[in-house]
């Protein structure tokens, strides 16, 4: 299947606003998002507002210098056209998540047979995920835990383990020990511990109870609640740091 390479028209106010939460701003994350970019080498399709497109990959990062550089062929025509315009809008992907940015000041610097488009670091760059339903088995390192009281026995805690987890929300484990919960219930500021630097707090609604195999217990789908910006981008670093994990692993 093809990649969904155009970029998404951001001009709209409005519409940019609506996407606030998918935006990374911080220079820290921005580097090294496109560290990634440059160590996966990976297409960077890029587009100007003519509708022209050239595909490329970024050769080279100067975080501190402020600047980026792309594989540049200066005989390619819609390349040229990009760069007169000044408007170059580049769009990527890291696994399942497409990365959007814009192309500052994007300038051809010739370097003996070489020629690279050089441009500034973006001033923020906007993460999607392809399947906002796609999940990611947590595995037994380190077990992501949900900490939270039982809503019908407020004095039992419990740390429950998460099973599976994606930008929507999460599968639980609830042990045949444990007083059960039916579907419809409302989980108001559980905490989620993903791993030592992934932790949140958010609501949960409680979608489906069901079996688990031959794993004593019950498995609890629930969909996040009222998940901030922060916490969402701390997710969607966790997934996508688990599937690259998972495809390192050798096949069963």
């Amino acid at each position: 299947m093809a990649l969904d390479t155009p970029p998404l028209a951001l001009d709209d106010e409005a519409a940019a606003d609506s996407l606030a939460t998918y935006r990374v701003t911080s220079r820290h994350e921005i580097a090294a998002l496109l560290g990634e970019l440059r160590d996966s080498g990976v297409p960077v399709t890029l587009s100007g507002p003519d509708g022209g497109s050239y595909t490329t990959t970024l050769w080279s990062l100067d975080a501190p210098g402020d600047h980026a550089g792309f594989g540049a062929d200066e005989s390619h025509v819609a390349l040229q056209r990009l760069v007169d315009t000044g408007e170059i809008v580049a769009v990527a992907y890291l696994d399942k998540v497409k990365l959007q940015f814009d192309l500052r000041s994007p300038i051809l610097v010739h370097g003996g047979r070489a020629c690279v488009l050089q441009s500034q670091l973006p001033a923020c760059i906007y993460r999607f995920q392809r399947r906002a339903s796609f999940r990611v088995a947590t595995g037994d390192r380190r077990t992501p835990t949900l900490h939270l009281r039982h809503p019908s026995i407020p004095e039992m805690r419990l740390g429950l383990r998460i099973l599976d987890v994606s930008v929507g929300g999460c599968a639980l484990l609830l042990p045949d020990d444990v007083p059960p919960l039916q579907a419809g219930t409302q989980l108001p500021r559980v905490e989620v511990e993903l791993d030592a630097a992934t932790r949140f707090t958010v609501d949960l609604v409680l979608l489906h109870v069901s079996a688990v195999g031959d794993v004593p217990g019950q498995r609890l789908g629930c969909e996040w609640r009222r998940l901030d910006a922060a916490a969402q981008r701390a997710l969607q670093r966790f997934i996508d740091s688990t599937q690259r994990r998972q495809r390192l692993l050798p096949p069963a």
